[in-house]
């Protein structure tokens, strides 16, 4: 068998330019790069191989979270089908990474990390930056990444990447398994030569399947549908990465059944389909939500059906509700006792709507339905419409962007109050214009994974909406995005503070402890004395990017405008009322309140959760006991 005699570094790269997948005939590079920083423990190795490979682009990040952030908002842009590859030297420059590690994994994203490790060989240990351990020698930083990456690996042997690589590409491809594979590269193995099969590095398709439901399974699904009387659709993220937005489009509007979205799923639907009821869950929309407390059953597509949809098990209180969940992965599938159709969910809806020729929702649900959604959009109307302040509202805002936005282009945000506004709020119109990393929701992505969006597809202007705490924790990225030429319009909303926990605070009786922006008071030994002069204009100037601030509607509108028609990366600052808030629709969330406390306001905030919890319902059956259509009536126990 013919053999190349290459370093490790240098088979590692030369495999991956060499990886393709491919679904529905459409094939494409999986890997588009390397993004990272140079440190010792990889500056020999990896970057010496990335040096002898300019067709392998390199890309210098500023925070390597940052760099796995860049390849997660990527990847999810691409529908999964390509993501970056991101190198870190060894110790703090690998443990930075974590943390995007866990974001990929939480969000079912493929990304390749590729942290420098300590010496293989060990007789120079402890190397510079290693953790070491009196109990064994086979232990660094980089075993931090096992809890959070779905494949992990240490090569200690060039001739181990031959076995790890295919594996580690598995999953990266797999539907249902994908996310953050760790291939841990002690810096000295990354150096080191050996022999491979030329066979290894030729070119690869790994095929993307759309596995298809069962069939019996599709029939008793069919049957549940045609028995219930007010069945409602959750449209999660999987709608989107297995790119059914056509076929749920077409079975919503053939049968009647009402959608929510999730976070991850908004889009799955435009925002003026008949049958959209918008965000649903603990961010939703009155309708959706009345929808879902009230359904019999509840289709759920695509979605992990986490406690911000199920508002942490409250959200579906009829006695009789059954589920049906479709979803590539068979632990999502399983969750609530649902009928399990473990399937791809394009495939699934297209099966469901042959076995559902002629079904059509009762009438009169349909009529709730068309008037809820009437009503929503008046409300959402009156909300962008609010003239308030300065400084302004945060919906006026949203609302000001949403009108700039051309309905090919996307809106990007990850953390504090404003994904839950934007969920109810923006009126997503095509698949993909709304990308929200809500599923590890970590402060800090919105530059980074928007800079990933605009690579993925270049023609479609981007807007990063982002607020001041998060912009603070790493804004750093707008260097990347002018350093390569991508434009990213981001709108930076200033609260003075962390306005979301700062609203939670106070509901739970705390008054908004600790999420303020200010100088500590010497008096109450508190920060709760005059606001912190953060003067986030210059710090965006500072950085590169064209930056102005917005005071008025008028100021923001003439800046959004300006900046759509820029060709590089701008920044518009505008400050917000943090009291004038969108309003919770419908909903709740389990946020435990201490259960004794000195502080008043506390304890009545603890009598309100008592009564809330006792709503939260366990699904431990795939039938509730009751037959399909019986008498609605509120549940506040659990059955």
């Amino acid at each position: 068998m013919p053999t190349t005699r290459l370093t490790t570094a240098q088979a590692l790269i030369k495999f991956l330019k060499n990886q393709y997948v491919e679904r529905d005939g459409r094939e494409n590079r999986f890997f588009e790069g390397a993004w990272g920083i140079f440190g010792h423990g990889n500056i020999a190795g990896l970057g010496q191989a990335l040096q002898e490979h300019p067709d392998f682009p390199y890309y210098l990040c500023r925070n390597e979270q940052g760099a796995v952030h860049i390849a997660a908002g990527f990847a999810k842009a691409r529908n999964r089908k390509a993501t970056f590859a991101c190198t870190t030297s060894i110790g703090p420059g690998a443990t930075n990474m974590v943390t995007g590690a866990a974001l990929a994994t939480v969000n079912r994203l493929p990304v390749l990390l590729l942290p420098g490790d300590i010496f293989a060989r060990r007789n120079v240990a402890p190397v510079l930056q290693q953790i070491e351990s009196e109990f064994s020698q086979d232990v660094s930083a980089n075993d931090a990444f096992k809890a959070v990456s779905r494949y992990w690996d240490r090569i200690y042997r060039p001739d181990q990447l031959i076995s790890s690589l295919p594996e580690a590409m598995r999953v990266l491809t797999s539907p249902a398994q994908t996310g953050a594979v760790t291939l841990a590269l002690p810096q000295d193995v990354q150096a080191e030569a050996g022999d491979y099969p030329a066979e290894m590095f030729e070119k690869r398709v790994w095929r993307i399947p759309r596995p298809e439901p069962e069939r019996e399974l599709v029939t008793r699904a069919a049957e549940w549908i045609r028995e219930a009387k007010r069945p409602f659709i959750i449209a999660g993220g999987g709608v989107l990465y297995s790119e059914a937005t056509d076929a749920l489009a077409r079975f919503a509007a053939s049968t009647g059944i009402p959608v929510g979205e999730t976070q991850a799923g908004k889009g799955s639907l435009p925002f003026d389909h008949p049958q959209s009821l918008g965000g649903t869950g603990v961010s939703g929309t009155p309708g959706a939500n009345i929808a879902a407390r009230q359904a019999d059953l509840v289709i759920a597509i695509g979605t992990r059906l986490a406690d911000f949809t199920t508002q942490s098990k409250t959200a579906f209180q009829h006695p009789a509700v059954r589920f049906i969940s479709i979803n590539v992965a068979e632990m999502d599938a399983f969750k609530q006792a649902a009928l399990p159709v473990v399937a791809d969910a394009r495939a699934a809806v297209e099966r469901l709507a042959e076995a559902l020729p002629s079904y059509r929702v009762p009438a009169e649900y349909g009529r709730e339905i068309a008037q809820a959604k009437d009503r929503w959009e008046k409300e959402t109307d009156r909300i962008f419409g609010l003239r308030h302040g300065p400084p302004l509202s945060q919906g006026e805002v949203i609302g000001a962007v949403n009108h700039a936005a051309r309905p090919q282009d996307i809106v990007v945000c990850a953390a504090g109050s404003l994904p839950g506004d934007l969920l109810k709020l923006w009126r997503t119109r095509q698949p993909g214009g709304y990308h929200l990393e809500y599923g590890y929701s970590c402060m800090g992505y919105e530059i980074g994974g928007g800079l990933g969006v605009k690579m993925a597809d270049a023609s479609r202007d981007v807007w990063v909406m982002v607020g001041d705490g998060s912009f603070l924790m790493m804004p750093m990225e707008i260097v990347s995005a002018i350093q390569e030429g991508y434009k990213l319009n981001i709108v930076l909303v200033d609260n003075r503070g962390f306005g979301s926990i700062g609203g939670l605070s106070k509901y739970v009786g705390s008054g908004g402890f600790g999420t303020d922006f200010r100088y500590r008071n010497p008096q109450s030994g508190q920060n709760d004395g005059g606001d912190l002069p953060v003067d986030f204009v210059k710090i965006a100037e500072g950085l590169g990017a064209r930056t102005v601030r917005a005071t008025t509607h008028d100021e923001l509108t003439a800046a959004l405008a300006a900046m759509r028609s820029s060709d590089r990366t701008s920044v518009v600052v505008v400050q917000v009322d943090k009291h004038a808030q969108v309003g919770n629709y419908e909903s709740w969330w389990d946020v435990p309140v201490s259960e004794v406390s000195t502080i008043g306001s506390i304890r009545e905030a603890r009598q309100r959760y008592d009564e809330e919890v006792r709503k939260e319902r366990h699904y431990v059956s795939p039938d509730a006991g009751l037959k399909p259509g019986a008498p609605y009536a509120p549940a506040r126990g659990s059955n």
